[in-house]
Parts: C-alpha cells; sequence; structure tokens
C-alpha cells in the first residue's frame, strides 16, 4: 500500500511539469500573491493502531500563483500549519482523559493549478507534492501522560499508549495535498478564493524500523481556507 503511495507522490509531483512547459508555450500570463487563513482538522495514521480522533488547528500563510488563460497553472505557498491527533478514550470507556498533542509545521505545497469558468467566478483543482518542516510540538491533559502507569482506572494492556510521552524523531514531513475550491474575481486584479484541501503525509514521525515500535506514524489533515489574491502582472 504504502508504495503506491509514494507512487502516487512521483506522479503527482511529475504533473507539475507539464503546467510548467504551458507557461513557456502560452501568452497572457497571470501573476498573483496573496495570503490564506483558516482551520484544519487532523489525526494520525499510526501502525499498531491508536485510538484517536480528529483534533483542531490554525493554518495560515502566502501564496504565489503563476497561470495563462488556458486553464493550468502553477502554485507554490509557504505556510505556517498545525496538525496533530487527539487520543479518543471515550471508545475505552474512560471519557474522563484528555489527550491532544500539536505538530507545528512550515509547509511548502508545489501544486498545479487548473481552473475553470469565467472572468468573474472559477472552480479550480489544486494537486501536487507538500514538503514541511516540524518547528514545534506541544501536548495538552489532564492526566500525567510520563506515569500514566500509576494512575488509577487509565485504561492500560488493551489499546496502545507508547505515543503518549514518545519524543517526535523525525521533523521533516512530505506527502500529496489536492485541493478543490472557487475563487471570485473582482475588477481583473483582486480575488477572493475558498478552499477545501486533503493532505496525506508519508513521512512518519517516529522511527519505523523493525526494531521500533511504530510501523507507521504518518499525518493526515483536511484544511478550509480563505484567501485573498492580488494580480501583478
Amino acid at each position: 500500500m504504502r508504495s503506491i503511495i509514494h507512487k502516487i507522490f512521483l506522479v503527482s509531483l511529475l504533473a507539475l511539469l507539464p503546467s510548467a512547459v504551458l507557461a513557456q508555450r502560452q501568452y497572457s500570463p497571470n501573476f498573483a500573491i496573496g495570503g490564506k487563513a483558516g482551520a484544519t482538522m487532523s489525526k494520525m495514521s499510526f501502525s499498531p493502531e491508536v485510538h484517536q480522533k480528529f483534533t483542531n488547528g490554525l493554518t495560515m500563510g502566502i501564496t504565489a500563483r503563476y497561470t495563462e488563460e488556458k486553464f493550468f497553472g502553477l502554485i507554490a505557498e509557504i505556510n505556517l500549519t498545525q496538525r496533530g491527533w487527539a487520543e479518543d478514550f471515550a471508545e475505552d470507556e474512560a471519557p474522563q482523559f484528555s489527550y491532544s498533542r500539536t505538530l507545528t509545521y512550515i509547509q511548502v505545497p508545489l501544486l498545479t493549478h487548473i481552473y475553470f469558468g469565467s472572468n468573474k467566478f472559477r472552480g479550480f483543482v489544486n494537486l501536487g507534492p507538500e514538503f514541511g518542516y516540524m518547528i514545534g510540538s506541544s501536548i495538552s491533559a489532564n492526566f500525567d501522560y510520563q506515569n500514566y502507569t500509576s494512575i488509577e482506572g487509565f485504561p492500560q494492556g488493551y489499546r496502545t499508549n507508547e505515543q503518549l510521552n514518545m519524543e517526535v524523531q523525525n521533523k521533516f514531513d512530505y506527502g500529496i495535498a489536492v485541493g478543490v475550491g472557487v475563487e471570485w474575481i473582482l475588477k481583473r486584479k483582486h480575488s477572493f478564493f475558498l478552499e477545501g484541501r486533503y493532505y496525506y503525509g508519508l513521512g512518519n514521525i517516529y522511527k519505523a524500523s523493525k526494531r521500533d515500535f511504530f510501523a507507521a506514524s504518518r499525518g493526515m489533515s483536511i484544511e478550509i481556507t480563505l484567501g485573498y489574491m492580488i494580480r501583478i502582472r
């Protein structure tokens, strides 16, 4: 399964090339810059399985977009994004406990931009690889997660708990991003857009050799952002 996902990642990276070629052949270039901000919902893909649920975070960043007038373009972004996970203790009949971990990344998506519509309103699809580096990690819990084995009533034995106090071992991340959205164009140079984006990480936050506990610890998130662009060329 992972080899298939890596192939998809390579295909999405190669998907940037046709847009670059078209950018060389078409005329009436359009270069715009802007910013965006929004919310994230994220969790992890752990193996062995961890009982978890989505946790909420924030994302914001700057974006640059180069397009021609014929449906294709390129987008590069620099974003500050919060991801992570929240433990689901209700599944273990211990709802009195709460734990969530927030992982803060500098993310750099490089995306193919496919758009359609009129000069006033457009729909679009963004697809491509995304690279990131973790700059912060924080934990919110209502119990002593470093000594959970001594807590009365804490669920043990039948659930995975090793991740509660493990330090992040791999700060570099990479994965695939796919987004869909709409854009409203005002007076040709100004526009607002709304985008929903899904990210699937291919990098593990913990070591994943045969000697390590986790065989997989990859992030995934859903992002909803509102942004503004101004055309400068």
